[in-house]
Order: structure tokens, then C-alpha cells, then sequence
């Protein structure tokens, strides 16, 4: 067995005896490596971020949080692109990186034998490099933080002005735009991305505030949240 299939083999032996533990010389002994071997395994698999703790004590181990996990997927070569593709339309958006990441994640998890398909397949699908520029980090953070932005913005006139927005929602479509509260205006505005020039995070907390997407058209548009979309196979339809 070569590592990359131990440490799949060793968090599907985690999961099927959770919330018990399994020690490192029972292990060992499982996949006939040495105690040392399973202590580096481990240390690989929490720096990816599977939710493995140590439970103390002579009957104790190494324990899987059953509520972080997945069962293993039974996705074929076809959908394993498909959410590929989907993934790398992300690249100018504010989910670029954690596209990336959850490509990888999906990858890990794919049976090896569907590996060598997906990759083939891959290998005949391509994209034509788009001159976008990329949406910077900070705005998602601060969105995720609930941190308030100081932007410069430019409208459609290319007018530069200086605004504290605090970060509400993304709404994405040909153009994502940051929907925030706008303490310049008084009032809940959308900002193209593309058009923000600087941002800076600064420390002050969001006050909380309430907002439907369902039922928002400041940007005349019809909006449809993504937790919709799940259940209806429906589209955003923001326009231009």
C-alpha cells in the first residue's frame, strides 16, 4: 500500500469506529508500519485539516470528529470535470482560492481508480485565459470576519471616490458586485468588483443588519440566493 492510499485507508478506519479511538500501534500494526510511520500520517492528514484529536489516556487514540466528515464519494470521471470546470469559472470571483482548495479536497477523496480517468478527460478540456483582474482576497475576508472595508470605487464615469462599506453579501452574474451598507450614501449599494481600486480591512465590526437577497433589486436585476439554486437547478440571472 503507498501512503496516499494509507491515509485514505487510515481516516476510513478513523470514521468507521468513531467517536472510539484507534492508537497508533494498533495502526501500525493494521497497514504493517511502524508507530513512527502512523504519528507522521496523522500529522499530514490534520495539516490538511481532517478533524482528527487525540483522546488521552491508556484506552485513548486517535478519535475522527464524525460531524466534520463525508462518507466517501461515488462521483464518476464525468462530474469530477464537471465541478472542475465550474471551479476554475471561480478564478475572478472571491472564491478563487477556496475553489482551489475544494478541488483538492474532492480529489482526495475520488476511488483511485477513477483518478487516472478524471485526469485523462481533464487533459481534453481547456480555457481561454480571460484579461480579469482578480477580486482581491481582503474583501472576502472582511465578509467572512464581518469587518468593515475602506474602498476606493470608481463609477461608470471612471470618478474615484474614498467609502467605509461594511460588507453585506456577494451577488454574482456576468459582473459580481459587493453588496454592502454604504456609509457615504446612507444607504445599501452594489459595487462591481472590477471597479473597486483599493481596499483596505480595517478593524471595526459590522453592525448586523438584516437584508433578503430574494427580494433585493437595487441593481435591477431578479436575484436568486445560492441556497435556492441548490434546491431549484435554477441560475442567477444578473445581467450587466
Amino acid at each position: 500500500m503507498n501512503r496516499t492510499d494509507r491515509l485514505y485507508a487510515v481516516v476510513e478506519e478513523l470514521r468507521a469506529v468513531a467517536p472510539r479511538p484507534r492508537s497508533s500501534r494498533w495502526l501500525a500494526a493494521r497497514f504493517e508500519v511502524s508507530p513512527r510511520t502512523i504519528e507522521r500520517d496523522v500529522s499530514a492528514l490534520q495539516q490538511a485539516g481532517t478533524p482528527i484529536y487525540v483522546k488521552p489516556g491508556r484506552s485513548g487514540g486517535y478519535v475522527l470528529d464524525p460531524r466534520h466528515t463525508l462518507p466517501p464519494l461515488n462521483i464518476t470521471p464525468n462530474e469530477a470535470v464537471a465541478v472542475a470546470a465550474g471551479l476554475q469559472a471561480l478564478a475572478a470571483t472571491p472564491f478563487a482560492e477556496t475553489a482551489r482548495s475544494a478541488l483538492h479536497k474532492l480529489l482526495a477523496v475520488m476511488p483511485e481508480r477513477e483518478i487516472a480517468a478524471t485526469h485523462d478527460l481533464a487533459g481534453r478540456i481547456g480555457f481561454i485565459k480571460a484579461d480579469v483582474a482578480a477580486v482581491p482576497r481582503a474583501i472576502q475576508q472582511a465578509l467572512t470576519a464581518r469587518r468593515v472595508l475602506r474602498i476606493s470605487y470608481a463609477d461608470r464615469a471612471g470618478a474615484a471616490s474614498e467609502r467605509l462599506v461594511e460588507p453585506l453579501a456577494f451577488l454574482g452574474g456576468s459582473h459580481w458586485y459587493l453588496l454592502g451598507w454604504c456609509r457615504l450614501r446612507g444607504a445599501v449599494r452594489g459595487f462591481r468588483l472590477d471597479r473597486i481600486e483599493r481596499v483596505t480591512v480595517t478593524d471595526e465590526t459590522v453592525p448586523r443588519r438584516e437584508i433578503d437577497l430574494a427580494e433585493f433589486d437595487a441593481l435591477g436585476h431578479d436575484v436568486i440566493p445560492i441556497t435556492h439554486m441548490a434546491l431549484s437547478g435554477g441560475g442567477p440571472k444578473l445581467g450587466a
